[in-house]
């Protein structure tokens, strides 16, 4: 079954590959990473290979699992899917050919509709004029910092039908962002130990442009100790907007 998932914008995850090595500023504090060795420690049999030290760590190299191909075809119900919570499908790793089959199987449950989301632009752009692309799959970039912005014009480039920023964790201002050919954003702060503060004002400028430029805004969380620490609304409101239900998305608290 797919794991149900704690991720606002999300109700399930699907691993078909795990594993990954930390490449900006946004991977320091990699959940996935902390998360894989305590799964080893406990036998899974998913993160039993080991990465880099120096990138990756214990039972968080990249793996691929065949195995769990055929699960989405098994799910009763229609899901909203996040594929890969604890790796990057555009790993450099991770063969074209299974790329390929867990589109395939994307392509086959129309029903689900898939959130992928990759540091890895560069080769998204690379490989996405040989798969194929169903209306059911949505395609997102990591965009931690001003550095990452580069990030954005690959992700235009495919031909998606929902394409996505996730600005988390949000670790400086994002100022003046063409959104052009992007549908919807996310925002969040960072959580766990060492946790790096967020600045409202970089959320705010963020809700704005988005608003300005017609893109659904989510804000998923102020972060802190616990992801929950700080809650999710930005003042008063909770922004909650999806790529087709922008105009009915924001609720205000108190």
């Amino acid at each position: 079954m797919a794991d149900k998932s704690s991720i606002e914008w999300t109700e399930a995850t699907w691993n078909p590959t795990t594993g990954c090595d930390r490449i900006s500023r946004g991977c320091d504090h990699c959940y996935a990473l902390t998360l894989a060795k305590r799964l080893k420690a406990m036998g899974s049999p998913k993160y039993q290979t080991d990465g880099d030290p120096r990138t990756s760590g214990p039972g968080f190299g990249v793996a691929v699992h065949p195995g769990e191909l055929t699960l989405p075809l098994r799910w009763r119900d229609p899901r909203v899917v996040f594929v890969n919570s604890m790796s990057d499908l555009f790993h450099a790793k991770v063969p074209f050919e299974f790329v390929e089959q867990v589109f395939e199987v994307m392509a086959a449950t129309p029903q689900h509709t898939y959130q992928v989301l990759t540091k890895r632009a560069s080769r998204l752009v690379k490989l996405a004029p040989r798969l194929t692309w169903p209306a059911n799959v949505w395609i997102g970039v990591s965009v931690e910092d001003a550095s990452e912005v580069v990030r954005i014009d690959p992700l235009r480039a495919v031909p998606a039908a929902v394409r996505f920023i996730s600005a988390e964790p949000l670790l400086g201002p994002l100022a003046s962002l063409d959104l052009t050919g992007i549908h919807w954003l996310i925002a969040g702060g960072e959580s766990g130990a060492g946790a790096r503060p967020i600045d409202p004002a970089w959320v705010r400028d963020l809700r704005d442009q988005c608003q300005l430029q017609k893109v659904a805004f989510f804000f998923k969380q102020w972060g802190g100790r616990t992801p929950k620490a700080g809650g999710r609304t930005l003042d008063g409101e909770t922004w909650d907007e999806m790529p087709q239900l922008r105009a009915a998305a924001v609720t205000t608290v108190g």
